[in-house]
């Protein structure tokens, strides 16, 4: 416990020195883990690799990039996100500076995940950086090589008081959510997201949540089926199924089931040649407990493609399931892994029933040639982001908030919306000390005239005809002129 406390305490202090508060500290600590990412690419390629058996250019992609592509955003914009926004006023307010100040939440805790294990916990702290918090980053122990390399290089290249590095696993988990911080971002499942929010409650820290679930691919008969089979078949096998917003299962008429099965199974040769054991782009499950859990979901299944596994390099074959019971294991928790049940439905109705009937998922994909049928499922149900006509794409869209609802998770980030995760909005009014007279109306003793003039300043205002704005300019020119009368000469 001392320990912890010790982190969380230099942290805390290091925050309350305020070096971490000024924009030109922040954006150079942004350039130093820019700097980091850059030096030690194949430090983290190796690390990525020995986790998830990950290839060069896959991990390239799906990590370094995209941590890459955040710091460049962050750095350019953040002198914007960080200036103070004037907000519209009303007439009682005209004189006023009106503003929202973005300031940091304080100490804040990122707790990442194993199946992407640099990005995911460094795209957060970029944002909270950026911020101007204090950081403490908790890296998954599962993906174990990635976690030790991320220990290692951020006392390097930033402030070791202000970002400090915690590795361990439950036992240390649970002493660092003892501790006091000022928001928590977990990433991972909703077992543990319920166990950071209850210690979160405690001390009335804000949580975000990124928690997963099982995500819907409806496939409507009005689909080009070749096209959308590959998108599903790259989404759905991408880091062997370790994906939270990877394609659970997928929805389609009976009609199309077989079809589906042969043009995946057609891509799946395509991406991967014959022998997939061999391929350099087909990753492994993270370790052999969750390849003995993945291989636990075939048991009775109908499996229609793959199927394959070798305990001892943690290999499962891109496996499809089909004609799949909605009340068997497979369809109970999310997969997460290179497993993919079809479950048939007989129409767009009967899907969205079928979705809306579960918990709410991280992601939702639909395949049509018929935009109304995309815009319908949209309208009809809730998950934390969607696409049309492709799937994971939504998550990499920078200006696009990534972030779950209900059991998938609480809050988003990315981009701007990593930055307003991690800051306080604060309402900030200066007033100057004259014209006090307009200041009567809202002075005791009040009367009806008082409240009269009231409704007409604010009332009149709000209006958006063409009528209320002219009243409200000719008010404001009113305004004017008795201000210059009563301010002292």
């Amino acid at each position: 416990m001392e320990r912890m406390q010790q982190v969380v305490g230099r942290a805390r202090a290091a925050f309350n020195s305020g070096r971490s508060r000024s924009l030109e500290f922040r954006i150079q600590q942004l350039k130093a883990l820019e700097r980091m990412v850059q030096e030690k690419e194949k430090d983290i390629l190796a690390a990525l690799h020995a986790d998830l058996h990950k290839g060069g250019p896959n991990a390239y992609s799906q990590e370094i990039l995209g941590v890459l592509t955040e710091l460049a955003l962050v750095i350019e914009e953040l002198p914007s996100w960080a200036a103070p926004q004037h907000v519209k006023k009303d007439l009682l307010t005209m004189r006023d500076e009106i503003f929202i100040n973005p300031e940091p939440l304080g100490v804040v805790l990122v707790i990442g995940a194993w199946n992407y294990p640099f990005i995911l916990v460094i795209m957060p702290l970029i944002g909270a950086i950026a911020a101007g918090n204090a950081v403490v980053v908790k890296p998954s122990e599962v993906s174990e090589n990635t976690a030790q390399l991320v220990a290692e290089l951020l006392p390097q290249y930033l402030d070791r008081e202000l970002y400090p590095v915690v590795t361990g696993g439950v036992p240390e988990t649970t002493e660092l959510l003892t501790q006091r911080f000022d928001h928590i971002l977990y990433t991972g499942n909703s077992a543990v997201g319920k166990i950071v929010m209850t210690a979160a409650a405690k001390h009335l820290t804000p949580v975000t949540l990124e928690l997963g679930g099982k995500s819907p691919c409806y496939i409507d008969k009005d689909c080009d089926l070749a096209v959308a089979c590959r998108r599903i078949t790259w989404g759905k096998y991408m880091n062997c199924g370790q994906t939270c917003i990877a394609p659970d299962y997928i929805l389609c008429d009976p009609s199309i089931q077989d079809k589906v099965v042969e043009n995946i199974k057609a891509t799946l040769q395509e991406f991967y040649g014959e022998d997939i054991k061999s391929s350099p782009d087909y990753e492994r499950i993270v370790n052999k407990r969750h390849f003995k859990r993945v291989l636990s979901l075939l048991e009775g299944q109908k499996i229609a493609h793959g199927g394959e596994a070798d305990e001892a390099s943690c290999f499962i074959a891109p496996t499809i399931l089909t004609d799949v019971s909605p009340e068997s294991k497979v369809m109970e928790e999310e997969i997460f892994g290179p497993v993919l049940p079809i479950v048939t439905v007989k129409s767009v109705e009967e899907a969205i029933e079928f979705i809306n009937r579960r918990e709410k998922p991280l992601a939702l994909y639909v395949f049509s040639n018929n935009k109304q049928v995309i815009r319908r499922v949209i309208a009809e149900t809730s998950s934390g982001g969607m696409t049309g006509n492709d799937v994971i794409m939504h998550s990499v869209v920078p200006t696009l908030p990534f972030g779950g609802v209900g059991h998938s998770g609480m809050g988003a980030y990315r981009g701007k919306y990593t930055f307003k995760t991690f800051s306080h909005h604060r309402a900030c009014l200066i007033k100057d000390l004259k014209m006090e007279a307009m200041n009567k109306l809202r002075y005791p003793p009040v009367s009806q005239k008082k409240v009269d003039l009231a409704k007409l300043f604010l009332l009149k205002h709000c209006q958006k005809c063409r009528v209320g704005q002219f009243i409200s300019a000719l008010l404001g020119a009113v305004k004017a002129m008795v201000g210059k009368i009563l301010s002292p000469q």
